[in-house]
Order: structure tokens, then sequence, then C-alpha cells
């Protein structure tokens, strides 16, 4: 199959291709809808709490990583129902819900309301934008119309923006800036335009079939997990994400009996500014996992500063999963699973 535009929009009914592909202006347009919100820095010594879910959460782990050795406070996530139990006035909360509507982030929001925590809001409405503005607090205010993971660019920003309210981590803007005109780049040279053996199209195709595995060592641990995520969601496949060193010291030995078991592929993210010994298990890893794994794949991030080269395997990893959806021949909006799971719930609150 030729993953031509075409070949996309017979499988893509609703253009999650082209969220995608608008990736840079949405993290210009996030800075400028922060800065909208009237959120103001605030003295936190506890440091940042993102309370959200999937793709509402997957913002503020890239974030996490972006920032690294550069974070000053603590900037944890809070992925379910409760905030940490130290989470208190000194730290600033964000409730990050695209809907407006998730049960976990509600239920964060009223806590960080009933320990007196600082809060920020960014979400398109639901009841979380309405009690925000109950309360008085500043919501970023995220377009509509997206599936939740799409609005990726949108939770990093506020995510990277509220680390800074917080005073956990210095101004991202100028970074953030670079990434959007980097990321406007590889969109011609790996998107739909792009040749048949351009990066992205050739990573789709060796990968079909398989059930990926994609591994990333600091920086790109986070992004090796919103690859998984994608590949969940886009083109309705398992897949898992490993973060190096840990898989070092436990994962590597389940590679050889892998063959027996199915068809795994390996994917390492790769940064270049890794740590010297990161890198170098980047590699020997790689190569262990080539004795179960087939193919392997080993991707290097682009461009100067961290949230450049972050945002170059995010895009990359959204592209190669839109990709993999048409070779199956999978809407990528699909997520009946998901829907029903959720009806579930409500069904048995």
């Amino acid at each position: 199959m030729t993953l031509d535009r075409d070949s996309i929009a017979a499988v893509d009914s609703t253009g999650q291709m082209d969220e995608v592909l608008g990736l840079p202006e949405h993290l210009e347009d996030a800075l400028w809808r922060v800065e909208s919100s009237g959120a103001r820095p605030v003295d936190a010594p506890g440091g940042l709490v993102v309370a959200g879910m999937g793709g509402s959460a997957s913002g503020a782990r890239l974030a996490v990583g972006a920032l690294g050795p550069r974070l000053t406070r603590p900037f944890v996530v809070a992925d379910g129902y409760s905030l940490p139990g130290w989470t208190g006035p000194s730290t600033l909360v964000l409730a990050s819900s695209y809907s407006g509507n998730t049960e976990e982030t509600l239920s964060a929001y009223e806590q960080a309301v009933s320990r007196g925590a600082p809060r920020m809001v960014a979400t398109t409405g639901g009841a979380l934008a309405a009690r925000a503005r109950e309360d008085g607090v500043p919501v970023v205010p995220i377009p509509g119309g997206f599936q939740p993971r799409a609005a990726i660019g949108y939770s990093l920003v506020a995510a990277l923006e509220a680390a800074w309210l917080a005073g956990a981590a210095p101004s991202m803007r100028a970074e953030i800036e670079a990434a959007a005109a980097l990321v406007e780049e590889l969109v011609a040279e790996w998107g739909p335009d792009a040749g048949e053996d351009s990066l992205a199209k050739s990573i789709a195709v060796s990968l079909h079939g398989t059930v990926p595995v994609i591994a990333g060592a600091e920086l790109t641990a986070a992004v090796a997990y919103r690859w998984k995520c994608q590949f969940n969601e886009n083109a309705e496949l398992p897949a898992f994400a490993s973060v190096l060193p840990e898989a070092d010291h436990n994962e590597v030995v389940g590679w050889e009996a892998a063959r027996e078991l199915g068809r795994f592929s390996y994917v390492s993210l790769e940064d270049p500014a890794a740590h010297s010994r990161n890198a170098l298990r980047a590699g020997l890893t790689a190569d262990l996992a080539g004795s179960g794994a087939s193919p392997v794949v080993r991707v290097s991030a682009r461009g100067e500063s961290p949230v450049e080269r972050l945002m170059s395997l995010v895009l990359l990893g959204d592209l190669v999963t839109i990709y993999s959806a048409v070779l199956r021949g999978t809407d990528p909006v699909n997520i009946i699973t998901l829907d029903g799971l959720k009806s579930a719930l409500s069904a048995a609150a």
C-alpha cells in the first residue's frame, strides 16, 4: 500500500492525520492560550502536581522529560483519583482534562480545593471549567473538536508553563517556539507528501504485523510511553514501553524467548544528549533485543534544545502510528473499547 494522502483519507474518516500535521500551530497557539488564562506565578516550594488521565496527562509526562535536571522543585503526574499526600497550600495543582468531565481529574480537583492548594485548569469546558470559574481559578481554554491525544501540544505547553509559574523550572517559551519551527520542517520531511522511503513511513512498514516494544531513557522515556499509547489508540494494537537503564536489570532476560511467543519488534528512541552510559546501554540493549525481536529500529532525536528533540520524536511517533493504522485498515478515530468501558463505569456509578 502507498501511504499517500488518498490512501490515508480512505481510512482516516475524521482527519486525525490533519491534527498531527497541525502540531506546529498547536504549540504556538498554546502559548497564547496560557497567557490569555490570566494565570500568574505562585510561590510553590512544594512544586507542581498535574492531575490528568490519558492524553491529558501525556503532556505533563513529556514536560517532566523535557525539563529533566532543570527542575528545581518537585513535578509529578497524578493519574488517578487522588493527589499525593503531601499536596497542600505550597503546591500548585494543574487539573488537565480535555473534556472537562474526566471523573478521576474532577476528584483530584476537589482534593486540591479541600487541601487549600493553588490551582489552574486546562480544558475545553465541562464540569471542570465550570467549577474552576466558580472558584476564580485560571482556565487555559483548549480548543475543542480534537481527540484528547491529538491535543498533545496544548497539554505539553500548559504543563511546561505551569512548571514555570510554580517556580519549578525556567521559562521554556523560547524552546517551545523553536520546537514549533523544527516540527514544521519535519512535517514536510515525514508527512503524507514525503516519499515512501521517508523515515516515518519506512518505520511503519517495517513494524507492520508486530507487537512493538518502545524503549527510551531520560528525555525519551516519556516519548516511548507516548508511542506506546499512540499505537494502542491510533492503530488499535498492543504495544509496550520500557525505560532504560531499568529495563537492563530485568526485561532484557526475556528477549531470547520472544520469537517462540509471537512477532515482536523493538524501537529504541535515543537522545544525542543523553548520559554517555545510557547511550552505550541503548546500543547494547538493542543488540540483545534482536535475539527475539524483528525488526530492531533505532531512532535519534532531532533538534538543538531538549524541547525540540522531544517534539521531533513525538511527531515521528504520531505519524508512524497513523501510518500503521492505515496499513491495518483501521480508522484511528475508533476507540470503541474505551467508550464501552466509560459507559460501563457510568452505569455502575
